[in-house]
């Protein structure tokens, strides 16, 4: 599958916020520091040439090698901007095989956890890049929601922020999901179809459209709380610093 399989259509992003103004250890994170978003991959060249007038330095591309090798890095790559890939998904299909496709907040939570566990060395290195970037960073997967909204919870994690100002944060993505899903629906519908997945047939069993979506954030925070006691466990033991932390801090409050 390539993108000449594909009727991609550069887009804005439908999901794209500033983490500034979210409470945390010592006051508020400030805009400028981190931006997590739905796919840059294929935003235009206008909203290329915006972010990087406002600060932009560094992207962190969550998504698998399959999704970046469909689109590459679109416009920004012709931007002297850092690029990490840092897929905390490695392989889509092997995923939905193991029961990815339970599409409920629940399972979504659960999920969550086994992408904490598991990527916790491309977590620590993302929250690394964001420390040191001299800019803003701005992390994506495709969706901006599950795995965007993990790094986000880790980030949040590190800054002291309490447990329902990560949920709400999160949470926010809700209002956005039906704005997603029509933006993603070429990429991601092409590539389920290349797996053997049958995406109608997934989203017609989906409750992620349903009820709150609060429950999956909260689903992870509290697993992590009683299977590590530090919610930060896995990433400390995959070699997040108090160092790195002291530093993600120093940027959030420094004005």
């Amino acid at each position: 599958m390539t993108v000449a399989d594909i009727d991609l259509v550069l887009s804005a992003p439908v999901n794209l916020r500033d983490l500034g103004g979210i409470p945390i250890a010592g006051g508020e994170l400030r805009e400028g520091v981190a931006i997590r978003t739905d796919d840059l991959a294929y935003v235009t060249t206008e909203v290329a040439a915006q972010l990087v007038a406002a600060g932009l330095t560094a992207v962190i591309d969550l998504r698998s090698p399959l999704e970046v090798s469909v689109t590459g890095r679109g416009p920004l790559a012709d931007y002297p901007v850092a690029y990490h890939h840092l897929p905390l998904i490695a392989d889509v299909g092997r995923s939905m095989g193991e029961g990815a496709t339970e599409l409920s907040h629940d399972a979504m939570g659960r999920m969550y956890l086994r992408m904490v566990e598991v990527a916790a060395p491309q977590l620590v290195t993302a929250l690394n890049v964001i420390a040191h970037t001299p800019g803003v960073a701005a992390f994506h997967c495709a969706a901006g929601r599950d795995r965007t909204g993990v790094l986000a919870a880790m980030l949040l994690l590190a800054l002291g922020a309490a447990d329902d100002d990560i949920v709400a944060d999160y949470a926010r993505t809700g209002d956005n999901m039906v704005a997603i899903m029509q933006r993603t629906a070429p990429v991601m519908g092409a590539m389920w179809k290349a797996l053997g997945f049958d995406a109608s047939a997934a989203s017609a069993t989906s409750s992620l459209l349903e009820g709150s979506m609060d429950v999956s954030m909260r689903t992870l925070l509290d697993t992590l709380r009683a299977q590590h006691g530090d919610p930060l466990g896995p990433l400390r033991a995959a070699g997040l610093s108090d160092a790195t932390i002291g530093r993600l801090r120093e940027r959030a409050l420094a004005r």
